[in-house]
């Protein structure tokens, strides 16, 4: 009976922004016992597995999942039970073909990605062992894409603040994860500490959002120059020892076929924005940039990476949105080289290796993304590990996302002479 699902059961929990989301447990009969749940992100692409939520204003805004608890506890349990949780794909098929949409959207992507999690942690517990392993057996720990400045309309909303949504740091010199970590800490004390000096001056405000600073600038440009101003303060070289990793999130700032520069108080077409895109990568220490244009917009994208794709990591997120079919597409044009993956995007994670092992083929980056709805559970660095992903932003500085971090000490511990630290090499094609 080693394997066999016994029971699935789901619950509703809540979500590091306070909001509802599934939790989903699989009970096998030898006894092994796990649970996982279905993050939910702020910005999503058009393109992503359907989020089924309540719809009733009066509970959390219509955020409910009491319509996704109730597939899981009826739908899925039923065709779950009595299934053998080690065979992952098989697993992953039957939530597929039971909901039978091309979006997830009858049963609910969150419905499906949590049980699909669920189930390959009870099967690696089952077979005693670690879930990276299970999920492909790498061991390459990622370079580290640090989180330290948000910004745009629909992460942060708030008046000044900068157009474009995240900001990282990538120490390219770091010997290890930890230390790029350590050395990320620093430069974003240091650039908090400007912007608070800059509030005392009057010039403009800075606050903390999920431990991660988020400041009011007087254009796009003067945020690029403070992170570069905070890199050199603390002894570092930009474009040497630290590169920056930037969320464009570019559908977010598209209305009727224009870009809506509000910090810069411009609105410019799509060559205008690849003007401006390759203007700042002339200019800063741009290593990556991800969302620069928006999701549908292919031929742009097209123009864009024959423009800047031989010296700048392009990555689609909502563009592809962890989908084969959407990246396949994308290959074939020539439309960015590398892309995010975020399986609760595509519904199982049977679906998210597949498109990981397309990218890899095609030599697509790969870096394996947190979302904005994060939770306890830190998978996806058991994701990244067993699937060589190199790359991952899955922690910022101070705190946030510290459950993901500290997971991945355990993991690159568990190895131990056998973990692989590549750095800078996942991106030296991109480095001059």
């Amino acid at each position: 009976m080693t394997g066999t699902i016994k029971k699935v059961h789901a619950r509703e929990i809540f979500d590091s922004r306070g909001l509802p989301t599934i939790e989903v447990e699989i009970l096998l009969e030898d006894g092994s016992l796990a649970r996982a749940a279905a993050p939910c992100g702020t910005s999503r692409g058009k393109s992503e597995a359907f989020d089924l939520r309540d719809g009733d204003p009066s509970y959390f805004n219509g955020f409910g999942v009491h319509k996704a608890i109730a597939n899981v506890n009826t739908e899925i349990a039923d065709q779950l039970k009595g299934r053998d949780a080690i065979d992952q794909e098989e697993i992953d098929k039957v939530l597929i073909e039971l909901d039978g949409t091309e979006d997830k959207s009858r049963l609910g992507g969150n419905s499906i990605i949590a049980t699909s999690i669920a189930n390959a942690k009870v099967a690696a517990l089952s077979k005693g062992v670690q879930l990276f392993e299970f999920l492909g057996g790498g061991r390459d720990i990622p370079i580290p894409l640090i989180y330290v400045m948000f910004g745009g309309p629909a992460f942060v909303g708030l008046p000044g603040v900068c157009d474009f949504q995240e900001y990282n740091l990538i120490p390219l010199t770091a010997r290890s994860y930890k230390e790029g970590f350590i050395w990320s800490c620093r430069i974003q004390k240091r650039l908090s500490e400007m912007m608070a000096w800059k509030k005392k001056s009057g010039v403009p405000r800075y606050a903390k959002l999920a431990g991660i600073l988020t400041a009011q600038f007087n254009s796009n440009d003067e945020a690029f120059i403070a992170i570069t101003k905070a890199i050199e303060e603390e002894g570092f070289l930009p474009g040497k020892d630290f590169g920056i990793y930037i969320d464009i999130a570019a559908s977010e700032l598209y209305r009727e076929g224009k870009y809506h520069l509000n910090a810069d108080g411009k609105i410019v077409s799509r060559e205008e924005m690849i003007d401006q895109l390759e203007d700042m990568c002339e200019r800063f220490p741009i290593v990556c940039m991800e969302d620069c244009l928006f999701e549908e917009d292919w031929e742009g994208w097209m123009l864009l990476t024959e423009r800047l794709g031989y010296k700048v990591q392009l990555i689609g997120d909502d563009l592809f949105v962890t989908n084969r079919k959407r990246l396949v597409k994308g290959i074939e044009m020539g439309a960015a080289n590398g892309l995010v993956i975020k399986p609760n995007q595509v519904g199982t994670l049977t679906e998210a290796i597949e498109t990981i092992m397309v990218a890899k083929e095609a030599r697509y980056g790969t870096v394996i993304s947190i979302r904005s709805g994060e939770l306890w559970d830190p998978y996806i660095v058991h994701l990244c590990v067993g699937q060589n992903l190199g790359q991952g932003k899955i922690v910022g500085a101070y705190a946030t996302g510290e459950t993901n971090m500290n997971e991945l000490l355990r993991v690159e511990d568990y190895l131990g002479e056998k973990s692989v630290y590549r750095g800078k090499e996942v991106l030296s094609r991109f480095l001059q």
